[in-house]
């Protein structure tokens, strides 16, 4: 198995899928320009594609349309080439390079990973699957436009009064109205800042469990908190997100073997940049 996972065997195998596929093409064209061979080969593709869309086997009528549609398309095919109209087109380049990548990645996913191979890829990649920390608080807000003229004296009071009562404050008198619940439990770091904003939510990231602290801003205004329970950030065990695991996992080895087949063609190339023409004409001043 851990032969199956060297980067030297995944590109002799690439290089063995493109000749191979190569050689299929090859095999199906004529030195005769002139001349299109519909294969028995040709033929078998054609009956199972048909197949496999419809869920049954072409007529004979069908397959002679089926037959007709492929001689169009390889004539158009030729002609196309043969004016060049493949050259400097966007749209065949990037299918061509998807097609290549394709092969590259059919060979990076070909190999499944181990439960040790997962769970080393969960220890060296945790903020990948690290959970959001979690916030149990209530909240009293202040809006700061209604208070203009007694501004920190009223935020004293206010901050006096709550801290006097602790955690049994009633929340239905104190503060001004406002849009939200006075309560939230177990929210995520993340709903803590659609509703809030991010400023708000890193400084109750900060904040002791136990208290009321404030005013605490946000985009609404001021707020005076009591942060009664914090759960940090944690690595969940493998068996409770071995699929996002194993995602994460394919996705990085064929992130990596796409780079080293990059690295590895363009060792075959000679690479120039030409500078634009703007730069030019000042190099040459």
């Amino acid at each position: 198995m851990k032969i199956l996972r060297e980067p030297l065997l995944h590109f002799i195998l690439l290089g063995a899928a493109i000749f191979a596929a190569y050689g299929f093409v090859s095999r199906h064209r004529t030195d005769k320009p002139g001349e299109i061979v519909v294969t028995q080969g040709t033929l078998e593709n054609i009956i199972t594609g048909f197949t496999r869309t419809w869920q049954r086997p072409p007529t004979e009528e069908e397959l002679r349309g089926q037959v007709r549609d492929y001689i169009r398309e390889e004539a158009a095919y030729r002609e196309a080439l043969a004016m060049g109209l493949d050259r400097d087109d966007t749209i065949v380049r990037r299918r061509l390079r998807q097609k290549l990548e394709f092969l590259s990645d059919d060979l990076a996913t070909r190999v499944e990973p181990t439960d040790a191979d997962l769970q080393t890829f969960l220890q060296t990649h945790p903020d990948l699957f690290q959970s959001e920390p979690l916030f149990s608080f209530r909240q009293v807000y202040f809006n700061p436009q209604q208070h203009a003229a007694n501004l920190a004296a009223d935020e004293a009071r206010l901050l006096a009064e709550l801290q006097r009562v602790g955690s049994n404050a009633d929340l239905s008198s104190p503060g001004d109205p406002f849009l939200f619940a006075p309560s939230f439990q177990n929210a995520s770091l993340a709903e803590v800042k659609q509703v809030f904003g991010d400023q708000f939510a890193s400084a109750l990231a900060a904040l002791p469990t136990g208290h009321w602290h404030g005013p605490v801003t946000s985009g609404y205004g001021a707020h005076f908190v009591f942060l009664s329970q914090r759960t940090e950030r944690s690595l969940p065990a493998l068996a409770e997100i071995r699929d996002q695991v194993r995602r994460e996992w394919f996705d990085t080895k064929r992130n990596e073997a796409t780079e080293k087949f990059y690295q590895s063609l363009l060792k075959r190339y000679t690479v120039k940049i030409e500078p634009p023409e703007e730069k030019k004409v000042a190099l040459a001043r």
